[in-house]
């Protein structure tokens, strides 16, 4: 199963329109420049000049603001030792957060939490189902595979990560539901042990497993996912180049692959038909390395500026 959950492929069918957005990544011991000191969220200043609007949900699980939630304390993490680096980036996925105000509702992006399991697991299931063409009865049969496979990732944190993404309706209309989910390796460690050909370098970030709920597309949800994938592995992976997978038959999904910088770097041969799988582009881009995130997103704040 960790072979074919790996190699579900993106279903992003939408429209990556440019936004002004910002980001907040606290760390528990020191304030950022950028953050006020009686104030966790970017400073009015800071708002001003991103023109954002952002409203914050009170209710747990899918709160984008800063919580006691803890990975170490997670129930499927294990009991396998960590160094004092991957304490410091277990701390630094506790409060990734990346915010959006999109044109029709808001959008924010971290890491899945443990109760957060279940919903993760049926919109890949589904997701899974809907690119293998699969009867509806495999439903729940998916959806248990797709959960262990989820399970077996989470052991390997911080080497790998899952991301999931709320969506509000602007007004407030519709509630903060689960808009779509990705997965972000950042080394070796957190690599799958069968990933799908042809096979990134073994080291190299890789971004997999990306799909957004049905209801949702057309939003430029599946952009923001590949964007906060992107800022999450400028801040954490040792290497600048990150690889994802892309089938051909993926128009759209490639479109917006090629829009935001990637290349083909490789293709399966025609032979992979043999084995009843689709033909896949390997892709590649080189990421900018920030050493925080004020200067990732002063960098931002500057090509819009220029634009």
């Amino acid at each position: 199963m960790a072979a074919a959950a790996a190699a579900l492929s993106p279903f992003l069918y939408l429209d990556p329109n440019q936004r002004q957005h910002f980001h907040i990544h606290l760390n528990p011991t020191k304030t950022p420049p950028f953050l006020s000191s009686r104030n966790p969220l970017l400073s009015l200043q800071r708002l001003h000049q991103c023109n954002c609007r952002c409203s914050f949900p009170s209710s747990s699980p899918n709160s984008v603001t800063p919580s006691q939630y803890s990975f170490l304390d997670d129930p499927f993490r294990g009991s396998r030792f960590l160094s004092n680096e991957e304490l410091e980036k277990l701390k630094a996925l506790e409060s990734f957060v990346y915010l959006i105000e999109l044109e029709s509702g808001s959008l924010w992006v971290r890491v899945m939490r443990n109760e957060e399991m279940d919903l993760t697991a049926g919109l890949l299931a589904e997701s899974f189902a809907e690119s293998m063409l699969m009867p509806l009865g495999y439903g729940p049969l998916l959806r248990f595979l797709v959960k262990q496979y989820l399970i077996e990732r989470r052991a390997v944190m911080p080497h790998a990560v899952t991301l999931v993404g709320f969506y509000r309706d602007k007004g407030g209309e519709k509630g903060n539901g689960l808009a779509g989910t990705v997965e972000v390796c950042f080394d070796k460690r957190g690599a799958n042990a069968s990933p799908p050909t042809p096979i990134p370098p073994e080291n190299s970030p890789y971004i997999c497993n990306m799909t957004v709920t049905k209801q949702l597309r057309r939003r430029g949800i599946g952009w923001h996912l590949l964007k906060a994938s992107e800022e999450l592995l400028s801040q954490m992976a040792s290497t600048n180049e990150v690889f994802l997978h892309c089938r051909m038959i993926d128009e759209a999904a490639f479109n917006m692959y090629i829009k935001a910088g990637y290349s083909v770097v490789q293709t399966d041969s025609v032979l992979i038909l043999l084995t009843l799988q689709r033909r896949k582009h390997l892709m590649c881009k080189k990421l900018p390395v920030y050493n925080s995130l004020y200067e990732s997103d002063m960098s931002e704040s500057g090509e819009e500026l220029l634009s």
